[in-house]
């Protein structure tokens, strides 16, 4: 599940578990819960916001329930309660890049398959140094890759070379090598550095007092691709208090 809390001006969503080995799994209620505080964030936005999304524990997400799948009895079962995950958490990463706020993904442990999309679908990823990982494990447990997750690592990784290690050789990757990579911002030693740092930055975004929508509008077009797989469109608009 998650919270979502404002401190002053930075909404902040922490991923909740009932102990601090929780994967954080995206299961049906835990993407419902996901979508309804991005949807409290986005009503309670105003110019001058941010998001900073957060875990507790030793692990940002490991992606997908697949136990909740595999606990269907058949394959057959299985494989649709997988097809409904997939289509279920789209609707969040297109949350995510329409959200009329800059966007911090506060990795403060591993992020695997779509754990690491939903970091990828923030503006700025700021990760621990050593002891946590961004990994798609697709290539090594046999399942290809949805639509819009090959779409937003084309949008996000400019590197042909960076996709081909992440998504065909399935690598792990520290926060040291994924700041070489230019996938996060900044890396830090500790769990309290990357939150510190994190809301930091959100603080100093916020500060600008950006109009939200013209914002999200500014990013939808710099991702002319994902937002076609999501069927987001972009709204051209001119903010009034310019002139």
């Amino acid at each position: 599940m998650c919270t979502l809390e404002k401190r002053g001006t930075v909404f902040v969503l922490t991923l909740t578990g009932s102990s601090d080995q929780d994967e954080h799994r995206f299961g049906p209620s835990v993407i419902d819960s996901i979508l309804s505080a991005l949807s409290r964030a986005k009503a309670q936005a105003t110019p001058g916001s941010a998001l900073v999304t957060t875990s507790n524990g030793k692990f940002f997400s490991n992606g997908f329930d697949l136990a909740w799948a595999q606990a269907a009895g058949s394959r057959t079962a299985a494989r649709q309660r997988l097809g409904y995950m997939v289509e279920a958490f789209k609707p969040v990463v297109a949350a995510m890049i329409s959200l009329p706020m800059p966007t911090i993904a506060a990795v403060n442990g591993h992020a695997a398959a779509a754990g690491f999309l939903l970091a990828l679908s923030h503006d700025y990823i700021i990760m621990k140094r050593d002891k946590s990982v961004l990994y798609m494990s697709e290539m090594d447990i046999g399942l290809t890759l949805p639509d819009y997750f090959a779409s937003l690592f084309l949008s996000k990784v400019g590197s042909a070379t960076t996709r081909r290690d992440i998504l065909l050789i399935a690598k792990k990757m520290k926060g040291q090598e994924a700041l070489r990579m230019g996938i996060v911002e900044a890396v830090y030693d500790s769990v309290e550095e990357v939150a510190e740092a994190s809301m930091r930055l959100g603080k100093q975004l916020a500060g600008r007092k950006w109009d939200g929508q013209v914002y999200a509008e500014i990013r939808k077009s710099l991702y002319p691709d994902i937002c076609g797989v999501l069927g987001l469109e972009v709204e051209h608009i001119v903010s009034n208090s310019k002139l």
